[in-house]
This record gives structure tokens, C-alpha cells and sequence, in this order.
């Protein structure tokens, strides 16, 4: 198929593709966003079009994944997308705890909890959370890596059992935000 008679096809169902990537976007900026990026994808590998096949759904299935792909990465980066004007500060999500000398309680029987835990779970979990990758604990230690991933975890689930007898689940909340 030629460039022309490609390009004339695609002409034809760009009303079809805007609609189906309005109803993907919500939002006609980032739906025209959506037809561009199809459009240059098709025109790019349009050698892999099969001229038997049909275009409709080989350009919907273009903008699918192309859409699918950009709200992975959106969402992997964790963007804010603000609508408002900028005239308000926007909150960082940080909860400040209304009770320092509770925090500071909380965080003592957490550093308690630690303590009691077997020294074969106990120092990976602390290398770990010191900012230790696993990598680097399984060397450091000269153990297998699944070793150290399964010993992280186990630490992580007795310190959790012993917080839930300890404190409530909005108690825990608060200590972790």
C-alpha cells in the first residue's frame, strides 16, 4: 500500500480514532495527544500492515497500547496532574502526628520489638532498612540472596503480628505516615 493511499485511509477513520481515544483520555487535549502519537506510530512501521487486514483495528490497537503505555509511566512516576489555578498551596500529603511524646512512645516499643527479634532476622532486616539493597546484605553476610529477601520478610511479618497486638490498625496507621 502506498504512502497516499495509506495516508487517505487514515484520513478517513480520524474521527473514529478521536472518539475511541476520548473515551480512553476523557479529555480532548489529551485525546487529540493520543491520535497524534497513533498517527505517527502508523505512519512509522506502516510496513507492518497487512493491506488485507483491517486498519481500524490495527490503529485502535496503536492507541490502546500507546495509551496504556503512557499511564504506566504516569503512573510509575506518580505525577500529580493539578487542574486548579495555582492560588492554593497544594497539601504534601505529610500528617504530622498531633502527639509527640505518643509518636515517641510508639517508636520506642518499635525499636523494642526489633530488639527481641532472633539476630538471623533481626541484622538484615535493620541492614535493610538502613538503606541496604539485598544485594548488598547477602554479600555482606555471605548468604544467598533468596535467603536474605525470605529472612526480610519474616522479620517483617513477626514485627507486624507483634505491633497488631501492641496497638490498634489506626494507631499503626498513624506511626507510619
Amino acid at each position: 500500500m502506498s504512502t497516499i493511499e495509506f495516508s487517505t485511509q487514515f484520513d478517513r477513520l480520524r474521527r473514529t480514532l478521536f472518539s475511541f481515544a476520548l473515551n480512553l483520555t476523557k479529555d480532548e487535549e489529551s485525546a487529540r495527544d493520543l491520535v497524534q502519537e497513533t498517527a505517527f506510530k502508523a505512519f512509522k512501521y506502516r510496513d507492518r500492515y497487512e493491506p488485507q487486514t483491517n486498519l481500524r483495528a490495527w490503529l485502535m490497537t496503536i492507541m490502546r497500547n500507546s495509551f496504556i503505555n503512557e499511564y504506566r509511566k504516569r503512573k510509575r512516576r506518580q505525577t500529580l496532574n493539578d487542574n486548579t489555578s495555582n492560588d492554593y498551596l497544594l497539601d504534601s500529603g505529610h500528617q504530622s502526628v498531633s502527639n509527640q511524646g505518643e509518636s515517641t512512645v510508639m517508636q520506642e516499643e518499635i525499636i523494642k520489638v526489633v530488639n527481641t527479634l532472633e539476630d538471623w532476622v533481626r541484622i538484615p532486616f535493620l541492614m535493610h532498612f538502613q538503606g541496604f539493597k539485598y544485594e548488598e546484605i547477602a554479600d555482606e553476610l555471605e548468604v544467598p540472596l533468596g535467603t536474605i529477601k525470605s529472612r526480610i520478610f519474616f522479620a517483617r511479618q513477626k514485627l507486624q503480628a507483634q505491633m497488631r497486638r501492641l496497638y490498634t490498625a489506626k494507631q499503626i496507621e498513624d506511626i507510619l505516615s
